[in-house]
């Protein structure tokens, strides 16, 4: 296998182990089993444990931008709208996987950098939606965060139990962004 085919398919190995545990108890020894190579052979494509798993964490952020990216052409509000509740049904489907993401312990870079550049491309992404600049982007990173933990604080109980319906809690957020933005909106943002 290529050099670069052998990195891929070990990053996706990666994921796929990382929806089953936190990304420092992902196994070294498991991941090249799977790909049918040697251990040293996996440190061949990657120099030590914390930079394959640097890369998982990474190729897992990029799995949730794409998710979550709005249909292309949709004018603003929609488009906002269909992200949010792409972003939430992300997190509710994947909850497991998205808290090994983004709270998972070890050397890897979490809590830090992919975690932190994960949120700022959120914020990006929302500053675009809406047409805003970069001196909006330390708000609508706050924002990122506060429907990060909504999503994940809503995703966590059983759905009869849910204090809102999806709809709510998307428009929810949308109406907290607009209130933090200064936006004109209606209705109560509760």
């Amino acid at each position: 296998m290529a050099p670069k085919e052998r990195r891929r398919q070990l990053v996706g190995i990666g994921l796929r182990k990382l929806v089953e545990r936190p990304i420092h108890e992902l196994s070294i020894d498991e991941v090249a089993q799977e790909a049918g190579i040697s251990r040293g052979l996996l440190f061949h494509h990657f120099p030590n444990k914390t930079a394959f798993h640097d890369e998982v964490v990474a190729a897992a952020g990029r799995r949730v931008m794409r998710n979550t990216a709005p249909d292309e052409g949709l004018a603003p509000e929609p488009a906002l709208e269909q992200f949010v509740r792409r972003y939430l049904a992300q997190i509710a489907r994947r909850r497991d996987f998205y808290l090994a993401l983004v709270f998972g312990r070890g050397a890897v870079a979490l809590g830090g950098e992919r975690v932190e550049s994960l949120r700022t491309a959120i914020a990006q992404r929302t500053l675009g939606i809406l047409g805003l600049d970069e001196s909006a982007l330390p708000v609508a990173h706050a924002w990122a965060a506060y429907a990060e933990d909504r999503a994940l604080q809503w995703s966590g109980r059983p759905a009869g139990e849910r204090a809102r319906t999806e709809d709510e809690e998307v428009t929810h957020c949308v109406r907290a962004l607009g209130a933090l933005l200064g936006l004109e909106q209606s209705g109560p943002t509760d």
